[in-house]
């Protein structure tokens, strides 16, 4: 069980990458017969099913953050990180039953399209130009560094030679659209649990063995024995100290501060993140309500099983380490990082399994991948070009540039690594830096969704003062826990907001509303049924694990 994949490993390997790559042609091969257009490479328009549209959505979400940097997080904090999972469940509703119907039926195709027919064209250009910025340098960047770091210590390969690997296979993926995307994540989010599952089952086997017992249930039981500081949700000050990474400790009450994951701002970085994003709503953007709303279900459903094939593995491999396995493995700079218990762990896992753990982890970076460049295709295409350089610019030639800019934003970085080097947890610096964004996105959206009388240079003030905002209270509070932070950022960004609309007088009569009525938020008894369901396991969750 070395460092290298044996020749099982890459078998089990190479058929899954040619059966996804196979399937996506035929897709491609599939959508070419029928008149294509632009948004039928950009949304797959009307063409995903409700079981495309969820797995497209985990597979997309599912990524190295959550397999590299989330397993990191269990490491060093245990399962409150799951909070980010579990709570994510809740919000997919809350996106399917009151966002969903505003956006289909204002035919709203693009987050940037949705604040110019609410707001001003000002407001979306300035929102688009700031999401391509945060998409290519944060998100893409993250994913794809994460990705090869995690692909490299698994196969020993260079760093480079993954990264460039992940990027071509990606494009392959990415230049097809939507569609191939959408029907491709299917198997991709197949191979991602069950390699996943197969991982966590022989990682708690592992630590079953190293107490000489046997078995993943005897595995998770001695788990809840020897960690029982990990299977806290709800965390107080000093109850968990952690490593930093950079050869200190910290509070993970700072990074999870108790109560305010379910009750305080973790919903503002959720509905940031699954209700006002493009990467993740454009899978929905495209169907009909109903086949839309069915898919958030399934993929809430899919996301309450997550934490254990990304936290679980985390925590054994804390145990391990403190058992003294992989002491040196852990190490960089003579300190633990957190983030390799992952790829450790990987390397443990016998022969032919770890080709297919190998192949989950590739997939969910690859699915990630592809997903973020066709959003970033998108709202350039069709918030920047079209609006700016081509009104006149015709289906074909908008799906050319479309790729073009697909391939152009993997290009860039080819040292991306020093974005990450100095920093201990890698999924919880993303949350940060999303931290700033956030509230204002937030803030933003929901008063256009529900408050007819916010402005357009109400929204522009509180676009303009997000970043400086949550900037002069983190100078200011510097103990304050970057959650409740972001908090009183939303609060302030809302109050700017309404305190500008009340006094633009101008504003209100040039105001412009969306389409919306209460029979919009109607739901199927069978949908209901389900998120009844999600919301009592949530509830269970919460109280077994408190």
């Amino acid at each position: 069980m070395g460092k290298e994949l044996q020749l099982l490993d890459y078998i089990v390997f190479l058929v899954y990458f040619v059966i996804v790559s196979s399937y996506g042609y035929w897709i491609y091969r599939q959508k070419k017969t029928a008149t294509a257009s632009a948004n039928d490479f950009f949304l797959a328009e009307g063409s995903l099913t409700w079981w495309a549209i969820g797995a497209s959505l985990i597979a997309s979400n599912i990524s190295a953050e959550q397999f590299i940097g989330m397993s990191g997080s269990g490491f060093a904090m245990g399962l409150a990180i799951a909070s980010y999972e579990w709570m994510a469940a809740a919000t997919l509703l809350v996106v399917a039953v009151f966002f969903l119907p505003i956006y289909l039926k204002n035919k709203i195709f693009t987050m940037p399209q949705f604040l110019a027919q609410r707001y001003s064209p000002l407001v979306a250009t300035i929102m688009a130009v700031f999401w391509l910025l945060v998409y290519v340098f944060v998100n893409l960047t993250s994913i794809l560094y994460l990705g090869a770091l995690a692909v490299s210590t698994i196969s020993g390969l260079s760093f480079t030679t993954c990264s460039v690997f992940l990027s071509i296979f990606a494009i392959i993926i990415t230049l097809g659209g939507m569609k191939v995307i959408g029907y491709t994540d299917v198997i991709q989010v197949l191979v991602l649990i069950l390699g996943g599952l197969a991982t966590t089952y022989l990682a708690l086997d592992l630590v079953a063995q190293q107490f000489g017992e046997s078995g993943a249930f005897s595995g998770l039981a001695l788990l809840r024995e020897k960690a029982d500081t990990h299977f806290h949700m709800i965390l107080n000050p000093g109850q968990m100290m952690m490593p930093n990474g950079q050869g200190g400790m910290e509070d993970a009450y700072d990074k999870l501060p108790g109560l305010a994951v379910i009750l305080g701002a973790m919903w503002i970085a959720n509905l940031n993140y699954w209700g006002f994003n493009q990467y993740i709503t454009q899978r929905a953007l495209g169907a009909k309500l109903e086949t839309a709303r069915a898919g958030l279900l399934f993929a809430a459903f899919l996301k309450l099983l997550m934490p254990i094939i990304v936290v679980l593995p985390g925590i054994a491999a804390y145990v391990l380490y403190q058992q003294g396995q992989f002491q040196t493995e852990m190490l960089e700079s003579g300190n633990v990082r957190p983030d390799r218990a992952y790829p450790v762990l990987l390397n443990l896992l016998p022969v032919g399994l770890k080709g297919l753990s190998f192949a989950a982890l590739t997939a969910a970076i690859v699915a990630s991948l592809a997903g973020k460049a066709n959003s970033i295709s998108t709202i350039f295409t069709l918030d920047l070009y079209k609006k700016y350089f081509n009104r006149d610019a015709d289906e074909d030639t908008q799906v050319r540039v479309g790729r073009i800019a697909i391939v152009c934003c993997y290009y860039y970085r080819r040292d991306c690594s020093a974005c990450f080097a100095n920093f201990g947890q890698a999924f919880q610096f993303i949350q940060d830096f999303t931290g700033l964004i956030s509230p204002g996105v937030v803030a933003i959206f929901l008063l256009g969704f529900f408050w007819k009388r916010a402005t357009a240079n109400a929204a522009l003030a509180a676009a303009i003062a997000t970043i400086p905002t949550g900037l002069i209270l983190e100078r200011v509070f510097t103990d304050m826990p970057f959650m409740n932070r972001m908090g009183f950022v939303f609060l302030a960004l809302v109050a700017i907001m309404v305190i500008v609309s009340l006094f633009d007088k101008n504003g209100q009569k040039n105001n412009k509303t969306i389409e919306m009525d209460a029979s919009m938020f109607r739901t199927s008894p069978s949908f209901t049924v389900g998120m009844v369901l999600i919301l009592g396991i949530i509830a269970a969750l919460y109280t077994m694990f408190w």
